[in-house]
């Protein structure tokens, strides 16, 4: 029998140990890796293959004025989802939830018994009523779930429609600033997870884990819904008037460039708009239209004149023949015969177009264009809004004698009214271009502290103070004696001009009595705080121009406007300039003490109505001062005593 030695024994002992220490430390270095490396993800792993979620939507951010009223909301609107295999009578539980859902049995049947952890029943169980929120509640189905959702609403109907936007089921921006901003307006997801077993079932000695949404953040806009509604309002009564293709008006404040007020015609309610031809929610007119600006642009002229020192408006003279020849064409002016003798302040209020021809021929092509495109002409604003055009302007190389004069009196270009209101602003501001924008601040909603600002942004500076106040002089004077007139709003500074946009037909040539209206108005003239645009596309029934369609529209939205913008009313203007068949206003004296028989020397132009008996007036209505239209009606109050100093203080 072979003897092992002894030496032989301990090494093969040392070698088993050795190797078994080296299979242990391998067993250990695997478990540690799986401990401490990989056990986050595998613990995420096994919790995933037990626990079941139900997604929640965050609730949407709300858009609002830059007063803080709510323009876009939720309205709680919980949608159904059903977990199949906890449902025990799928006969019974559909037939049920098809009674409250308004659907057929056997289509909520194929909902509780398909083949997945859980369900969504879409559409009928989307964003359902309060009603069928409290019967599903109250009928406590099993396997049935109210995952929280909502439904956006817009508190003012159609107004601001094309600028808010909608949201769709998911509650995703599909247009407006909802979808601009939808990311932010959005949110974050939340969710509560049950544990089940392999079959589905709920394991009720497992507690369940919720993850709550993260909510979306409060837009704060620069929208005045003050001034909106006078918009909107102003803009139906044109609608209801005219009968026009379309209509748009923007207002903006010229020191910052934020929109306080945006609408167009045809508009939609935002709640409503699967209901509408998308060819009305997809065009944003004021930013998406474009066309020839018409007289507006002539305000691009005189600034680029004044600028450059080509005229004076006092000193130089114009006569106008009613037409002139450029390049073997005859321009012709909108006056038969022409105005004849003129300075140059009045070539601008009477808005003559071989005057701004001849502007524009003292300025010469490179000059006008260059200021053209300082302006911001022939390219994007960059506002906050999909959509935006960006307007069409002559190539260099085709501009010509006729293309320039054309040009200099805003025929043969083709801009968008947001270029015009931008441009306009920066005319009359001291020089300085900004970039419009709707979004003035994001608000965290919970702690309502600010999130982030914007900053106004000048893009460029274009004429100097000196001549921006030459321009803001010349307009004052067109709205108190030239073609704005009808713009004219007592007791306020207003500065404005007409525009007659001719529009091209699908031949290419211009149609024949269907024109775009348009007027471009501001105040107070001598430290501008509110610029309104208004066009109205083929006014029905009435002479196509700026001045008798859009500047009375243009003049009631600033009379309203700037009482609620804190601005007060003054004496120090131009005096409105009459034509017949036009009177002046008259002053309401104060009626206030006098007795009712002296009525008759006062009240010539007036007409008279009382209330109560005695023969002493005691209050009147409007009071003493107003100017009003002759004829107009002032109510009087009587009474046999007058009354008491201390009522008269208060």
């Amino acid at each position: 029998m072979k003897r092992v030695s002894t030496v032989t024994v301990r090494k093969r002992l040392v070698a088993v140990f050795l190797i078994g220490l080296i299979i242990f430390g391998i067993i250990d270095l695997r478990l540690g890796y799986v401990q401490f490396v990989l056990g986050d993800q595998l613990m995420e792993k096994a919790d995933e293959s037990w626990s079941r979620n139900i997604s929640f939507q965050p609730e949407r951010g709300h858009i609002l004025d830059v007063n803080g009223e709510i323009l876009a909301e939720n309205v709680t609107a919980p949608s159904v989802v059903v977990v199949p295999r906890q449902i025990d009578n799928p006969e019974e539980t559909a037939k049920k939830l098809a009674e409250i859902l308004d659907m057929s049995t056997e289509k909520a049947y194929e909902y509780v018994t398909k083949s997945a952890m859980s369900v969504n029943l879409h559409p009928e169980g989307r964003k359902i009523s309060a009603d069928q929120e409290k019967a599903i509640r109250t009928l406590n189905l099993e396997g049935v779930y109210l995952a929280k959702d909502s439904i956006r609403h817009y508190p003012f109907g159609d107004d601001l429609s094309h600028v808010l936007g909608f949201a769709g089921i998911d509650n995703q921006g599909l247009m407006g600033l909802e979808l601009y901003y939808d990311d932010l307006l959005n949110g974050e997801k939340g969710s509560l997870s049950f544990y089940s077993d392999a079959k589905g079932k709920r394991l009720n000695q497992l507690a369940d884990v919720y993850t709550a949404p993260k909510d979306g953040y409060d837009l704060v806009t620069t929208i005045d819904s003050r001034i909106q509604t006078i918009m909107e309002r102003e803009l139906d009564l044109a609608q209801a008037k005219y009968n026009p293709d379309g209509a748009m008006a923007i207002a903006v404040d010229p020191d910052t460039g934020g929109i306080l007020a945006m609408t167009s015609r045809p508009n939609f309610n935002p709640e409503n708009y699967q209901e509408v031809d998308p060819a009305i929610y997809n065009r944003n007119l004021p930013i998406w239209s474009t066309y020839e600006p018409g007289s507006t642009f002539k305000i691009i002229t005189l600034a680029a004149a004044l600028e450059e020192d080509v005229v004076d408006l006092h000193e130089d003279e114009f006569h106008d023949h009613g037409h002139v020849e450029v390049g073997g064409a005859r321009l012709r002016c909108w006056k038969p015969g022409g105005h004849g003798s003129q300075t140059f302040l009045e070539v601008v209020q009477n808005s003559c177009n071989p005057g701004f021809v001849h502007l524009g021929e003292e300025l010469g092509k490179e000059k006008l264009f260059s200021y053209i495109k300082e302006f911001g002409f022939g390219k994007e604003t960059g506002i906050d809004l999909q959509g935006e055009g960006s307007g069409i302007l002559f190539k260099p190389e085709n501009v010509g004698p006729v293309e320039l004069a054309t040009t200099a009196f805003g025929q043969g270009v083709s801009v968008t009214p947001i270029q015009q209101v931008m441009a306009v602003s920066a005319a009359i501001n001291g020089g300085y271009l900004y970039e419009p924008y709707i979004a003035k601040e994001w608000v965290d909603p919970q702690t309502q502290k600010m999130v982030s600002k914007t900053e106004p942004k000048v893009k460029n500076r274009v004429i100097s103070e000196k001549t921006s106040k030459e321009i803001r002089n010349a307009l004052e004077s067109v709205v108190a004696k030239g073609t704005g007139r009808p713009a004219y709003v007592e007791g306020y500074r207003v500065g404005g001009k007409t525009g007659t946009a001719q529009k091209v037909g699908p031949n290419g040539g211009y149609l024949e009595n269907n024109h775009i209206v348009s007027f471009i108005g501001f105040a107070p003239a001598d430290d501008p705080e509110i610029v309104v645009y208004v066009a109205v596309d083929n006014p029905k029934g009435v002479r196509q121009f700026g001045g008798t369609v859009a500047a009375p529209i243009v003049g009631s939205i600033i009379r309203d406007s700037l009482p609620v913008m804190g601005v007060k009313t003054r004496e120090d203007g131009l005096e409105k300039e009459y034509l017949w068949p036009e009177q002046p206003l008259i002053e309401v004296p104060d009626l206030v003490g006098v007795e009712k028989n002296e009525l008759m020397q006062m009240m010539t132009d007036l007409t008279v109505e009382s209330s109560g008996d005695g023969e002493i007036i005691i209050d009147q209505d409007p009071v003493a001062g107003t100017k009003v239209e002759p004829g107009s009606t002032i109510r009087i109050f009587l009474s046999k005593e007058k009354k008491s100093s201390k009522n008269n203080e208060e």
